[in-house]
């Protein structure tokens, strides 16, 4: 935003007193600007700050962890917003596409034994949590309902060398993610 001065016409930019009375509006027109890109950008999950997040969480329910980011609240908002009921399976692949990714899950349905089995990829780790608490309102009473991450396996990590494989622990080696393995 320019300064209020450079809407002055030219003979008023010369005068002393148009001169201080810009110099005291124009903090406060700034402070205006500032609090409307805010709200501006709150309008939306993708752009809001931790204002307009900790707002929704409120609307919704949703009480934050301590140690959730800022990007991990938004994505716990995202995965509510996006809940619909009833469900089919193709709305919750459609739902699981848009917040783990198109391979980021796999789903096995057992449906003579009433179960539901959701494994997410090692990417999509931090939000575990989230998930399992959006299939928890969408999945039927009826079902058993599992929610897991697809840990790396042998064939997967044998892209590594065994000189890059000795930096990790056993536990590094089945649980980061290395990109397509």
């Amino acid at each position: 935003m320019a300064e209020i001065q450079s809407y002055f016409p030219d003979l008023l930019k010369e005068v002393k007193e148009f001169q201080k009375l810009a110099e005291a509006e124009n903090p406060e027109l700034l402070f205006l600007w500032d609090e409307l890109e805010q709200a501006l950008d709150n309008q939306f999950i993708d752009t809001a700050t931790k204002t307009g997040v900790a707002r929704r969480e409120r609307m919704l329910k949703i009480t934050p962890k301590a140690t959730e980011t800022l990007a991990e609240r938004k994505f716990r908002l995202m995965a509510r917003y996006n809940e619909n009921l009833p469900y089919t399976l193709r709305t919750l692949q459609s739902q699981l596409s848009i917040l783990c990714g198109e391979k980021g899950y796999r789903l096995e349905i057992n449906y003579g034994a009433f179960s539901l089995k959701a494994k997410l990829e090692l990417t999509n780790k931090k939000n575990v949590e989230a998930v399992e608490e959006m299939l928890e309102r969408i999945v039927p009473m009826n079902m058993l309902l599992t929610v897991e991450l697809l840990y790396n396996q042998h064939q997967g990590l044998r892209q590594l060398t065994h000189g890059a494989m000795r930096a990790y622990t056993h536990d590094g080696l089945r649980e980061e993610a290395f990109g397509n393995g």
